[in-house]
């Protein structure tokens, strides 16, 4: 009979270590009951029932013998250690792939301080790009008036001197009226780190600001453009009033 077969299981009895614990007289009662169970006599329409039946008698016949059922409890026990066996073989395989894989994510994982520095690096772009934009907006615009009132001038703290000086000395400088706002003393301290500001001219409207920044030579006016920024939140756009390559007016 197939080694396979779990005769125990066959007499309808508990397999394994209870099943060899059984005495032959709990068999051949589990055999009597069986057999009334599946007598073909009792299953005419059944077409397996003669198959059935001696395959009953063949598990019977190998428990009720010492040596053939000592042996059968005995592959019986074989294959339970090999069970419990490939069971602990798969639950370390298991834990192994687990452990890799979570050594893989935290591999993978993204560094917290590469990270951050990423995040302030796209910041930083964001806002240099925001502050190009805005100068480059207003490139095209015209500049400031050269000319305004002594009381204007007097009242932004500006002496009005710079007018009919050297143009490429002067520059012109605009800003939006948002955020903090400036003053003549505010850029004089600004375009001072520059060198010597001679006078600062400032004509505001409700929407933009501007200013004649006039430096005390062209030097300091080159330094200026292009590397003044001021207010972050409201930077400025500083612009030659005529470049030092263009001819000067007659």
């Amino acid at each position: 009979m197939d080694v396979d077969v779990d005769h125990y299981g066959v007499l309808g009895l508990p397999s394994g270590e209870e099943g060899a614990k059984l005495t032959e007289k709990e068999i051949s009662k589990a055999y009597k009951l069986k057999a009334l169970e599946l007598h073909p006599d009792k299953r005419p329409d059944d077409p397996n029932a003669h198959d059935n039946f001696q395959k009953l008698k063949s598990s019977y016949e190998i428990l009720k013998d010492e040596i053939a059922r000592k042996l059968f409890d005995d592959l019986l026990k074989i294959k339970r250690e090999k069970q419990h066996r490939q069971s602990q073989q798969d639950g370390k395989r298991r834990k192994m792939m687990s452990d890799l894989e979570e050594r893989e994510r935290a591999a993978f994982a993204p560094d917290p301080a590469v990270k951050a520095r990423q995040e302030e690096e796209r910041i930083a772009r964001q806002l240099k790009d925001e502050i190009e934009r805005i100068r480059a907006m207003h490139a095209n615009k015209g500049a400031p008036a050269a000319s305004a009132s002594a009381k204007e001038t007097k009242k932004n703290g500006g002496s009005g001197s710079g007018i009919g000086l050297d143009k490429e000395k002067v520059l012109k400088v605009s800003w939006e009226k948002v955020g903090e706002d400036y003053t003549a003393e505010r850029l004089r301290e600004i375009f001072s780190e520059f060198g010597k500001v001679e006078d600062i001219v400032i004509k505001s409207s409700k929407k933009k600001g501007s200013a004649l920044v006039v430096m005390a030579n062209k030097d300091a006016a080159v330094a200026a453009t292009g590397n003044v920024c001021g207010i972050l939140s409201n930077p400025l756009l500083v612009l030659p009033l005529q470049p030092c390559c263009s001819n000067r007016d007659s």
